[in-house]
């Protein structure tokens, strides 16, 4: 049986990455961007073909993935006359990588099974670089049957590949996990901007902490940055962050309870966003900080 046929849809530089790898793998791929053409026109040259709507990717796909921003992304891509429902094949797999909220995954999911196929929410760990060869981090859920159908490509994408239950779990899961990253990031930006108030070394700093339990991956990341003024470690840009602790809050407050631990790093994220580093790489939160310092 030769290879699935894929679309994907939503060619930024997780998307674009992915698809890469994809195409270095020999599969066939129907594709649709955005605004920027920069990863979507690379993709076509070799080989991928173009499509004009969510609707015809669907059509030509036996797999239509989705790496997009936001819930309200995905859910206009996935509905109305040109949507990717609207044109879904029998047994077709609809796999969101992007990070959504979890009840708009469930209705989603609702909506693809209605029409004759199912849908799996899969969110992200890792970055660009691993997606680039295949090493990404797979949090999926949603029909055992369907995740079974489709795991040979996810594990293509992905050096760990999770099956975590019913639909809406893996973003579940990613809020969880994206919350507590971004917690760690900023306590780590703004303690190298304390480091300039109080006087001391970045360096030194960081090498007295990463000499403890205190050492994690994501202050090196800030580390990268904050230390060596190198922002790209961490390709995730700051309004992606604000965008995912935002929805991480959203969802506490959906179930009921207060989440204390959130208020400061979103308050910041937004703060920095309303400054003009939307843009920025979340490592580069440490001008962000610098700058509140000396105001």
């Amino acid at each position: 049986m030769g290879k699935a046929r894929i679309g994907f849809i939503g060619l930024g530089l997780m998307g674009g990455a992915m698809v890469g790898r994809l195409q270095d793998l020999g599969y066939a791929l129907t594709v649709l961007g955005n605004k920027d053409r920069r990863q979507l026109d690379s993709a076509i040259s070799r080989g991928a073909q173009e499509a004009s709507t969510a609707k015809a990717v669907a059509e030509a796909s036996d797999i239509v993935m989705l790496c997009m921003g936001t819930s309200d992304h995905v859910e206009s891509r996935m509905r109305g006359a040109d949507g990717v429902i609207a044109g879904l094949r029998p047994g077709a797999v609809v796999v969101d990588f992007g990070t959504s909220l979890p009840g708009s995954s469930r209705a989603l999911a609702l909506e693809v099974a209605k029409a004759g196929g199912q849908f799996l929410d899969a969110p992200l760990g890792r970055t660009p670089a691993h997606a680039k060869d295949g090493l990404l981090n797979i949090m999926a859920s949603g029909d055992k049957a369907a995740f079974d159908a489709v795991e040979p490509v996810l594990q293509d994408q992905g050096e760990n590949v999770f099956y975590l239950g019913a639909v809406g779990s893996g973003h579940t899961i990613k809020l969880i996990n994206n919350f507590f990253g971004m917690t760690i990031a900023n306590a780590m930006a703004e303690a190298f901007a304390m480091a300039d108030v109080a006087g001391v070394d970045r360096a030194q700093l960081y090498d007295v902490m990463a000499a403890g339990p205190l050492q994690s991956g994501m202050m090196g990341f800030v580390k990268a940055y904050g230390v060596d003024g190198d922002p790209s470690q961490l390709a995730f840009a700051i309004k992606n962050a604000a965008k995912d602790v935002g929805y991480y809050a959203r969802m506490a407050e959906e179930a009921g309870v207060d989440s204390l631990m959130s208020k400061g790093p979103l308050a910041a994220l937004n703060e920095a966003c309303d400054m003009g580093q939307a843009e920025d790489m979340v490592s580069q939160m440490v001008d962000f900080y610098v700058k509140r310092f000396q105001a």
